[in-house]
């Protein structure tokens, strides 16, 4: 019996409003099969199906615990045996049709009629894999809506129920006995979970841009603690029967560092994955890039492949290019076509360039491809510069996060076209005077020949709304350049983990800086493909406050917690610097 919700901190779930509109038109709870029919329409925006669905609705699925959870299955109507994608999340089995979700990609300029309308949210549509020979089952986890129990989020206990799902499932009489798991975000990051617990009937996963650790990804990224994502995510965990669901805001108060049972439960152990992964990521995502590059260095598969797209995850999963590609990995694996799928180049990558110019589809054996070579640019706190040389004497800077600036930047002129792609960071020897703790906040930025700083939207809608929500937010529809964040008392890196590379934190104990005291900060920047053209410029900017802003609209960022003077340091024995991975 899983013992970690002993650690979690629940509180009453929301209402369930089963009325057939909130969650969906085919929300209202009835078990039962029917036929959809080719040419009906779910509902209107949506696309006619293209061809009859065998449609199992709300069906009891037991746990090993006893508690009932409930799904909706799609079926091709044929005596043939098929394989099933599975769609674990929170987010309501029969939501296609709700109006936050019909909203949402209206305002992303998607429309619906991409889809059928019994697309869960970020999940396989099951009109388009039904009439290519798959089931789609879509579940309500454990305390969702009719679903029996209690809610919790992220970890071992959604990894053991899917676990028991995907073989129940393979044991149904229309079953193949091959399952996968497909889906962007939190259907994304559940499968780093699921497939870590190694269900014998679990043929290949296809996590698309998902977190792979829920202190360092999300509650506390940088150390910063970050509750308002946190409380837009739990608003999903509705339920119909009385159920409780954990709080994560709650045990982000409760539970400060990483090194505690509840924490370790949410770090899921990709070297335990052994089935082929087919992974896709962006630079752009602040919430998902870091841990879906993370999990693909980590993840134990022997079979993985890699593609890093341009856009959102949202219009990049739903486009016909990537279905298609999608198709044959999935193919090649649950209905063993010999497609040749298994010459796939291991790496597909993009450079961006902030111009409409991006290059896709490139190809290697590694990421960062293997002529990429890590360069460093020292800071020049006389100049404002980025030089190839440390100087000889240290320069210090301040800034003053109560007043302003509440930043320090430096920048570099690229005399030709230069291409930077894989894994930057920077080393920065700081001070703080009249406090003993810093919020640091690193962005790389391209800046065009004219002084413009660029950025690049990666959602079709660029409309004046779009324009306010990411001026200063909403980065996951905004690309503005690699960023990150460093709480400095959480500086401790993890011995095993850290590389000079890539540094990684314990984030196990708190080192408050003392008066007068120079810290050394390395601080893990994203990932990046990007090329910068003759005549650009390169800015590195240190601040106190979160310069990109929040993950989506309507949703805050952290606020950092910072006072008194920031002092950065430059040259002799502190040169501080940015290392970022050079195209030769």
């Amino acid at each position: 019996m899983n013992t970690i919700a002993e650690k979690m901190i629940f509180k009453p779930a929301f209402e369930y409003i089963d009325n057939g509109i909130e969650h969906g038109v085919l929300s209202p709870f009835e078990t039962k099969e029917i036929i959809l029919k080719k040419g009906e329409q779910i509902a209107p925006g949506f696309k006619p199906l293209d061809c009859d669905i065998r449609f199992l609705k709300d069906v009891p699925v037991k746990m090993r615990d006893g508690i009932t959870v409930y799904t909706d299955i799609f079926l091709p109507v044929t005596q043939e045996k098929v394989p099933t994608l599975i769609a674990w999340s929170p987010y309501g089995k029969s939501a296609g049709t709700a109006p936050r979700y019909v909203g949402l990609f209206n305002m992303l300029g998607m429309g619906n009629a991409w889809g059928s309308g019994l697309t869960k949210f970020e999940a396989p549509d099951p009109a388009y894999w039904v009439e290519h020979g798959y089931a789609v089952c879509n579940p309500d986890a454990r305390g969702i809506a009719h679903s029996e129990g209690d809610i919790t989020m992220i970890g071992s206990q959604e990894a053991e129920d899917c676990y028991d799902l995907i073989e129940w499932l393979a044991a149904q009489d229309w079953s193949n006995k091959k399952t996968a798991l497909s889906g962007t975000s939190y259907l994304a990051f559940s499968q780093w979970f699921i497939a870590a617990g190694q269900p014998p009937h679990l043929t290949c996963i296809n996590p698309v841009e998902g977190l792979q650790d829920a202190y360092r990804d999300l509650a506390y990224i940088g150390g910063i603690p970050d509750p308002n994502f946190l409380h837009r995510l739990q608003v999903n965990h509705v339920s119909a029967t009385g159920a409780k669901r954990e709080d994560m805001v709650a045990e982000l108060e409760a539970y400060p560092l990483a090194n505690c049972d509840l924490w370790e439960d949410k770090v899921a152990d990709v070297s335990k994955i052994t089935v082929p992964a087919y992974i896709v990521a962006s630079y752009s995502n602040t919430l998902h890039t870091m841990g879906t590059f993370r999990s693909w260095r980590s993840i134990g598969s022997k079979e993985k492949w890699l593609r890093i797209h341009d856009t959102q995850e949202w219009p990049d999963y739903y486009n016909a290019e990537s279905t298609e590609e999608l198709r044959k990995f999935f193919d090649y694996y649950l209905l063993d076509k010999q497609n040749g799928w298994e010459k796939t180049p291991t790496v597909q990558y993009s450079i961006l360039d902030f111009h409409g110019g991006n290059r896709t589809g490139l190809t290697s054996e590694t990421f960062p491809p293997k002529e990429s070579e890590l360069q460093r640019y020292y800071l020049n706190g006389k100049t404002r510069t980025l030089q190839l040389n440390a100087d000889e004497n240290d320069f210090p800077l301040r800034y003053f996060p109560e007043a302003m600036p509440v930043r320090v930047s430096f920048q570099t002129v690229f005399d030709k076209d230069t291409t930077f792609i894989g894994y930057p960071k920077v080393k920065l020897f700081m001070e703080a005077e009249n406090a003993d703790d810093m919020d640091i906040f690193v962005w790389v930025q391209k800046i065009d020949k004219l002084g413009n700083v660029l950025s690049e939207f990666v959602v079709p809608n660029r409309n004046a709304a779009l324009q306010d929500f990411t001026q200063d937010g909403a980065s996951a529809l905004r690309y503005k350049g690699a960023s990150g964040r460093l709480r400095a008392s959480h500086r401790h890196l993890d011995p095993k983990l850290s590389t000079d590379e890539i540094p990684a934190y314990s984030f196990d104990r708190v080192e408050k800086l003392s008066p007068k005291e120079i810290v050394e900060l390395d601080i893990v920047l994203s990932p990046l493909g990007l090329i910068y053209y003759a005549g650009e410029t390169l800015r590195v900017m240190i601040s106190s406050k979160d310069e990109i802003g929040s993950v989506m609209p309507g949703t805050p960022g952290c606020t950092p917690n910072n006072k008194g003077i920031h002092v950065l340091h430059t040259g002799g024995k502190y040169a501080s610097y940015l290392q970022i991975p050079l195209m030769k």
